[in-house]
């Protein structure tokens, strides 16, 4: 058996791929791949309908919230997102928290002006700061919920009179959150909600329009809120294979249910790092995120030895970024917490 810990495109349910990989052949009987399946049929309408229906549902989101699934991937918002809320005049407030708020704050520039509130860049974003001001003029606070390559994340969402946007790609509905606090998410898919190749956007409608600047026809959200996430061809397997993990999520007790688990999850291999003196967590504790789990070996030399003890068991996607180094194990929804356990068994008997 494999244990998946890879950052990203990462696990999926068994049944989702399972269910996935019929549709590539039949289509809910319609003799259709999913894969040939018309977007604008009333079959595929029906599909994006439910996913953006269970969005809306496990997110509680009120009516001000809509939802889309767009091309792009989260690299895109970047850019999308000061393009549709930024004036050349207006500034906009930024979290630096690693290597994806920081491309974020480089394609904002191109919109408007950048005020970097907080950074722990000189601290090997190895923490979240604690110690910061939102300017009262600042169009929107920018953070990214959860940084993949250095294990840290969001424990409490900052409070702020500005609009408080957000990166989730990497800790989407893995967590309990008042949603409705924030007038922008986007989230690549490819970590707790499908395949690579689509990226959803919850936005509080109010928001937009605000701006000067003419935005192109396809950057705009407003047209993809008008035509239900349907302006141009959407990723239609993508979407497809994200209603089903939805659905799955759903028939779990939603996101209560699965941060139980991955609390559950998160605590089994954070102790197991505590507890052996071979390894060390490299983040502060009280920023560990509950999705990435990052540590490195207190002697370097035995990492590769490491590696192929945990590949001997069936364990991959466990060595480091390459800006980070040591291992980087990551817990998605879809984990099992036996898979956890095998990691940590493996710690144990590599130390013997």
């Amino acid at each position: 058996m494999v244990h998946n810990f890879n950052a990203g495109p990462s696990i999926l349910p068994k049944e989702v791929f399972e269910q996935a990989a019929a549709a590539v052949l039949n289509f809910n009987d319609s003799g259709l791949s999913i894969l040939e399946l018309g977007h604008r049929t009333p079959e595929f309408s029906a599909v994006m309908e439910e996913a953006r229906s269970l969005v809306r549902e496990l997110m509680q989101l009120d009516d001000q919230h809509e939802v889309l699934f767009l091309h792009g991937g989260a690299s895109t918002q970047f850019m999308q997102v000061p393009m549709n809320l930024l004036d050349a005049k207006d500034t906009a407030a930024y979290a630096d928290t690693g290597v994806w708020s920081s491309k974020a704050i480089k394609e904002a520039k191109l919109f408007g002006k950048v005020d970097i509130v907080c950074s722990s860049k000189e601290k090997n974003y190895k923490c979240i700061p604690n110690d910061f001001a939102v300017p009262n003029d600042a169009r929107y606070f920018h953070i990214t919920t959860n940084n993949t390559i250095y294990g840290t994340q969001w424990q409490s969402i900052p409070k702020t009179s500005n609009s408080l946007i957000a990166d989730m790609s990497s800790d989407i509905l893995s967590r309990q959150l008042d949603f409705n606090a924030f007038d922008l998410i986007y989230a690549g898919a490819q970590k707790n909600m499908g395949p690579a190749g689509v990226n959803l956007v919850v936005v509080n409608k109010n928001i937009l329009g605000k701006i000067k600047r003419p935005i192109p026809t396809i950057m705009d959200y407003r047209n993809h809120i008008n035509e239900c996430s349907m302006l141009n061809t959407p990723p239609v397997f993508a979407v497809y294979v994200c209603m089903l993990t939805l659905r799955w999520l759903k028939a779990l007790g939603g996101v209560a249910a699965i941060e139980k688990k991955n609390i559950e999850k998160a605590d089994l291999l954070y102790d197991e790092i505590d507890r052996n003196e071979l390894f060390t967590g490299t983040v502060n504790k009280a920023d560990r995120s509950k999705m990435n789990v990052c540590f490195v070996m207190n002697d370097p030399m035995l990492e590769k030895d490491f590696l192929d003890h945990a590949k001997a068991q069936g364990i991959v996607g466990i060595k480091g970024h390459r800006l980070s180094g040591g291992f980087r194990a990551s817990l998605y929804n879809a984990l099992p917490i036996s898979s956890v356990q095998v990691l940590v068994d493996a710690m144990k008997t590599f130390k013997k």
